[in-house]
């Protein structure tokens, strides 16, 4: 049963009506009072509530109600409805606990949607066997066969994506460049009902402000200067499929409210055209930045950072899930082996294992572009260390994953010693490299091994 609060008749009956027709059960309540009351005696699976219906109070009295459902009923899902110019009450809504907002005028067919997804996500939570963390099992439920790995982290992030997939919820995919964050999007459209629809990717850092409306929106012939034919939209092109925007976190503020915009109802207008258009599209964003910080810092709309992320996936870094490098190393040897026609190639044990210690700040990317590397200028069919080492090069980034021990918790000594260790392990104990990785002359570095009791050869 679905509780519509809201003091306008003409609104109740209007969302009965949809809903009634949707299949859903529906229950009415003009004022607070009187919810709580329905609540009480029968408590909903979703309650619909407009934050506006208390004008004398500017919403707060819907604030205030909604403060005293997610009190007594922590798991009951609210969606908010509000007015356009009121989205900062919808926000405050999210901050206090209800999972979506939708904005008058309402589109029907995305407020069904959102009911519907947001019904199934909750009865997911109630599932004790909701959660899956075997690949196994995984591999059965789901296809996610173009993703490498069996690390806990992964299977986690894996697990919610698969469950997600047949919803039509927004999903925002956070993680470091080379994480594989467009191989989840599109895992998840794979796994959806949208997946014999189109998946449209837009990187948004590469659209300049000028041209995000022609882009995203389409235009008409003779819009502007340039404009020498009918162009169709990236959300038109989108219909009945998937549209992924990438690099989210690089949308400028102009951008951010226009795309908000068509997110609330689904509608835009092409350039040089004010015919309304629609389009039927599932929304999947990722970025590499910390929208939360930027929200914080004014450099991300809240009610933008709200309506994409009703499901957040943050994918570890390889250096947390070190163990599937091997995994994604065989992967890519085994493409080569097809591509370049050397059935023989391998890679060996001591250089696997190598492979493993690095820090990778560029992640899965930058691991394949260097067994690529590797590959192409080396004859040989088994690759060892020294085969990987001439073409690895030190990222500046390297520098910013290197984290500092607590003051008080480590002496200068035994910092010295670690990153000698760790110089000597990363070039094989070859003293001139390690003296030179380090910023020492041989003899320094030679009065240093023998303090700290390093073996090492005087021969090199």
């Amino acid at each position: 049963m679905i509780l519509i609060v809201d003091d306008d008749k003409a609104v109740r009956t209007s969302l009965n009506l949809l809903l009634r027709k949707s299949g859903f059960d529906t229950a009415e309540a003009a004022d607070p009072e009187e919810a709580l009351a329905v609540i009480g005696k029968n408590t909903p699976s979703l309650c619909i509530l407009d934050m506006n219906f208390s004008r004398a109070t500017s919403g707060e009295e819907g604030l205030g109600l909604l403060r005293q459902i997610k009190k007594k009923h922590p798991d009951l899902p609210i969606i908010l409805i509000t007015a356009w110019g009121s989205i900062s009450l919808a926000v405050e809504g999210m901050k206090l606990g209800a999972s979506d907002f939708i904005t008058k005028p309402w589109n029907n067919e995305f407020l069904v949607t959102s009911v519907k997804t947001i019904l199934h996500l909750s009865r997911q939570d109630r599932t004790p066997e909701s959660t899956v963390c075997d690949r196994t099992k995984l591999n059965q439920l789901y296809n996610f066969e173009n993703i490498i790995g069996i690390d806990e982290k992964l299977l986690d992030v894996l697990s919610v994506a698969g469950r997600v997939s047949c919803t039509d919820a927004s999903v925002l995919i956070l993680g470091e460049s080379g994480t594989g964050k467009e191989i989840v999007a599109e895992a998840i459209h794979a796994n959806s009902r949208r997946s014999n629809g189109p998946f449209i990717k837009v990187n948004l850092g590469g659209i300049h402000t000028e041209l995000f409306e022609s882009e995203m929106f389409g235009h008409k012939k003779g819009a502007f200067t340039g404009a020498i034919r009918d162009r169709i939209g990236r959300f038109e092109m989108a219909h009945d499929g998937t549209i992924f925007l990438d690099e989210i976190g690089d949308l400028d503020a102009a951008s951010q409210v226009k795309l908000l915009r068509v997110l609330q109802d689904r509608s835009f207008e092409a350039l040089g055209t004010s015919i309304p258009r629609t389009a039927d599209f599932r929304l999947i964003s990722a970025t590499n930045r910390n929208l939360g910080q930027m929200v914080s810092s004014g450099h991300f709309r809240e009610d933008l950072y709200y309506r994409i992320n009703l499901i957040s996936l943050h994918l570890p870094p390889l250096r947390e899930r070190c163990g599937d490098i091997p995994l994604l190393v065989q992967q890519f040897v085994d493409n080569i082996r097809q591509l370049y026609e050397r059935p023989d190639l391998r890679v060996s044990t001591a250089a696997m294992n190598w492979l493993k210690t690095l820090p990778w700040p560029g992640n899965i990317r930058e691991l394949k572009n260097l067994v690529e590397r590797t590959v192409l200028v080396t004859t040989r069919d088994t690759l060892e260390i020294g085969d990987f080492q001439a073409h690895y090069k030190l990222s500046p980034r390297q520098a910013e994953t290197i984290t500092l021990p607590a003051v008080g918790t480590v002496t200068l000594e035994e910092m010295e010693k670690s990153m000698i260790e760790r110089a000597m392990q990363f070039h094989q104990g070859n003293i001139s490299k390690v003296a030179r990785s380090l910023g020492l002359s041989r003899g320094a570095l030679y009065r240093r091994l023998e303090k700290y009791g390093f073996p090492y050869e005087t021969s090199q």
